[in-house]
């Protein structure tokens, strides 16, 4: 028996903060940003066709993608920016569904997923048990983006919050909120019993499969996967 967990965030909310509190506590977690790092590189099939779509301005001297330069095309042309997520989004639940199966089959209770634009896509909740989601104020979250990314004027790190759904309409959206607007203890306070929550929770996303050995098995969730996650 397993179940899912998506946890997302806004950018600069401090989503990074409370998945490395998580990992800490022994927690599964498959991060997709991470993945979408990977899946890009040459000479894989979203690299090509990133290259393809949005040309050689977008790579570096060494050929692999330049991730401030797409960026800065995606942020302020939103058509681009769903480009960009049709290429790359298929690439990456491929990769997500191998980890989820290894953690499988490892004999994990719950894993924990980091996908930033969880509910802008809200594709993947259907199969989550829980949603979690990391808050700040917008003032907070304006100020910790300029703080972390100096090199950003005001205008577009504004425009980098505003190309995602804003946290403030993601609360509702959520099973469990983690108030990260103030000092990092709080925040612990409230990963730690979200850890307690999900330790402790009976409720499974999956039944526990009725088959005749565990190769078939295995066999069985292989197919039921990937036909409710890549197709």
């Amino acid at each position: 028996t397993m179940f899912l967990v998506g946890l997302s965030g806004g950018i600069a909310s401090g989503k990074s903060t409370v998945v490395a509190l998580l990992r800490d506590l022994g927690c599964a977690v498959i991060d997709a940003d991470l993945i979408a790092r990977e899946v890009v590189q040459p000479p894989l099939k979203a690299y090509q066709e990133i290259v393809r779509s949005f040309g050689t301005r977008v790579l570096l001297e060494n050929g692999e993608i330049d991730r401030e330069a797409l960026g800065n095309i995606i942020f302020s042309q939103p058509e681009k920016r769903l480009l960009l997520n049709s290429i790359t989004h298929p690439e990456i639940q491929k990769v997500m569904l191998k980890q989820i199966l290894k953690y499988f089959v490892l004999g994990y209770r719950y894993v924990i997923l980091d996908i930033p634009l969880l509910f802008e896509t809200n594709r993947l909740t259907k199969f989550m048990k829980y949603t979690v989601l990391v808050y700040c104020d917008p003032k907070t979250q304006l100020s910790r983006l300029m703080r972390r990314d100096q090199g950003l004027s005001l205008a577009q790190a504004q425009a980098r919050i505003s190309s995602q759904l804003p946290l403030d309409q993601k609360r509702p959206l959520a099973t469990h909120v983690i108030d990260n607007s103030g000092a990092w203890e709080s925040t612990h306070q409230q990963v730690l019993s979200l850890h307690s929550h999900l330790e402790d929770s009976l409720h499974f996303l999956w039944a526990r499969l009725a088959v005749g050995g565990a190769v078939a098995g295995l066999g069985g969730l292989v197919t039921l996967l990937l036909w409710r996650f890549i197709s």
